[in-house]
């Protein structure tokens, strides 16, 4: 009994995981947005929408899961692009309320678009049948999509990494969200650099999307809980802060997941109940800076 108890405790870890693996995608494009633009990007959940809807179009017209997980972030950073430069962008320096209004807003014409296209009752989704069955990981057997998830989210994650480290927009970028007056001064074009950030911010959002539509009913609705929930790992994380993102996102989905099987009913709530104690000891999330996206 107590290896049934062991066992069942580390299959809900891992679907911790997997769960987490996508509050960590979309924290980071949140946390990517704001540690820059210091914008609050209410739309982001209906970015992660359309992703989905889009990544369950393209999977269903190219015949392959693959090419829809290459086309849909582009379609939906493409999208984000021309937001940025029409509606985000004449907003600057207007205060932080102005684009949190406009993205709000923005989040619903989305919404709308989606029901006028694909219908109401959204679009049925199923796992590539590539990646269906499960894998025996020695204490239980997992599906194989979702380990697929969480290794795909390591890949982006350690990609984007690579991009802000060690290149030089990303090092144009840490630079713009300590200082942009100074980034300016040496003559850097910093519209250029958000507009690029909030197109990469979007396109991460549109992944999360197509990652996570065969786990989950693909509507208009859906971007709206997942807003909610991403806000929170980004807070509990710390506003602007791309390890934070990833290390809250994680924690998230295993604290829920864990929550799943011991008090089901609690499971909704326990994500609230995380944020509050965190914030109790560290008002700034675990790896918060003021003005910095660490």
């Amino acid at each position: 009994m107590e290896h049934v108890t062991v066992s069942l405790v580390a299959l809900q870890l891992v679907t911790g995981l997997a769960l987490g693996a996508v509050y960590a995608l979309l924290a980071v494009g949140l946390s990517l947005i704001f540690g820059m633009l210091t914008v609050v990007n209410f739309a982001h959940g209906a970015f992660f929408m359309v992703g989905a809807f889009l990544g369950v179009y393209f999977q269903v017209a190219t015949g392959s899961f693959l090419l829809s997980l290459l086309i849909t972030p582009l379609v939906v950073g493409a999208v984000g692009l021309l937001c940025e430069r029409f509606l985000v962008r004449p907003l600057y320096g207007r205060g932080i309320d102005y684009p949190l209004l406009l993205t709000f807003g923005l989040s619903y014409v989305l919404i709308e678009a989606m029901r006028m296209v694909f219908g109401i009752d959204g679009m049925p989704s199923s796992t590539p049948p590539a990646l269906r069955g499960a894998v025996d990981l020695g204490f239980g057997h997992f599906p194989l999509y979702r380990l697929v998830l969480i290794g795909a989210t390591a890949v982006v994650v350690f990609a984007l990494w690579l991009f802000i480290e060690k290149t030089r927009y990303g090092l144009i970028i840490r630079a713009g969200s300590r200082d942009p007056e100074i980034v300016r001064v040496l003559g850097v074009d910093v519209s250029r650099i958000w507009w690029l950030v909030f197109g990469i911010g979007t396109a991460i959002a549109g992944l999360s999307g197509v990652l996570a539509a065969p786990t989950r009913a693909v509507n208009a609705e859906m971007g709206i809980t997942v807003l909610a929930e991403s806000f929170v790992v980004t807070v509990v994380g710390g506003m602007g802060s791309l390890p934070g993102a990833v290390v809250a996102g994680l924690l998230v989905g295993m604290v829920v997941s864990l929550t799943s099987l011991f008090a089901p009913d609690l499971a909704e709530l326990s994500i609230f109940v995380l944020m509050a104690l965190v914030l109790l000891v560290r008002p700034q999330g675990l790896f918060g800076k003021a003005g910095l996206m660490a």
